[in-house]
């Protein structure tokens, strides 16, 4: 992503130091790209369409409704509706280090049209449960997938190329598949009213869940649980959740070591692997590296630092 900025910051003009706006347009989608030279606090955004904005550089201060204010990092993602307003702080901004964020719009008759189509096709077996990206924000962290989309878009969209449109057709439609995939893991793994209980792939969510230090947890097991084959039980699951059973498995693994690393400082980690239902230590490790971004140690430090 680095190059791909150094390219846009040789072509792009400054005329504020604030949010300064640079435009990329396709057939029915623009990538903006902002800059922000100088502390700033309180500077509002509003959007005519649905987009994904996505921190590059440096640090801001998120104000959207429904959420309490939240630091703003590379890495992380916003999915905004169309005239959701965002206000944001610039604490760290400088000429010599500027705050850079993206913002990408995607035109609602490309969404309603692949939202169409991933409700036709993907199989969470409640036909009333359907899936938009228009009516409330979404806050991504270390969302890999999406990352990757959005640095071969920023490419695409930053170089002349004869089948640019054709590129970026398919690429938006791949990442409205993502985004549709994570609001749907989501709702079916946060859902307050469990009302995807009576579905196969909510049953094994729900089975998961209260078995999860259960280390005789397999792929054929869950698929079992949900009365289909293997083959066929893989696939719809990652389809549903944008996330294969063992990588879901593992990541509620995770997040329950991390309960147990903040209350419970006096166990070795080889103890917080076994109760969190892992059987090898070094898998555990590479596992919470591979979601977090830092060992379990730094992890319990970091924890201990903030004490």
């Amino acid at each position: 992503m680095k190059s791909l900025l150094n390219k846009h910051k040789s072509k792009r003009k400054i005329t504020t130091l604030v949010e300064n706006r640079t435009t990329y347009s396709a057939e029915y989608a623009e990538l903006n790209i902002y800059e922000t030279h100088a502390f700033a606090e309180k500077v509002s955004l509003t959007f005519d369409f649905p987009i994904i904005a996505s921190m590059l550089t440096g640090k801001k201060v998120m104000h959207i409704d429904g959420f309490e204010a939240f630091d703003f990092f590379p890495g992380e993602s916003v999915v905004m509706p169309t005239k959701k307003e965002m206000v944001i702080d610039f604490p760290i901004a400088t000429k010599e280090q500027p705050t850079q964020c993206l913002a990408l719009g995607i035109d609602a008759f490309k969404i309603d049209e692949v939202v169409e189509k991933f409700n036709q096709q993907v199989a969470i077996e409640n036909e009333n449960n359907t899936w938009d990206l228009d009516e409330t924000a979404s806050h991504l962290i270390n969302n890999i997938d999406v990352n990757h989309l959005i640095e071969r878009l920023t490419y695409t969209f930053t170089n002349n190329n004869k089948s640019k449109d054709v590129l970026l057709d398919l690429m938006i439609q791949e990442l409205i598949v993502r985004l549709l995939q994570t609001k749907a893991k989501s709702l079916i793994i946060n859902d307050p009213h469990q009302v995807f209980n009576d579905t196969r792939i909510g049953t094994v969510i729900k089975f998961i869940k209260e078995n999860l230090t259960n280390k005789n947890i397999s792929v054929d097991l869950l698929a079992k649980k949900a009365y289909m084959s293997t083959s066929h039980f893989h696939k719809q699951f990652k389809n549903t959740l944008g996330i294969s059973p063992i990588d879901y498995i593992n990541s509620e693994k995770i997040k329950f070591s991390k309960k147990l690393i903040k209350e419970s400082k006096n166990f070795r980690m080889s103890e917080i692997a076994f109760k969190s239902g892992f059987n090898n230590t070094s898998y555990f490790n590479r596992q919470f590296k591979k979601m977090e971004l830092m060992t379990p140690q730094q992890f319990k430090a970091s924890i201990n630092n903030k004490a």
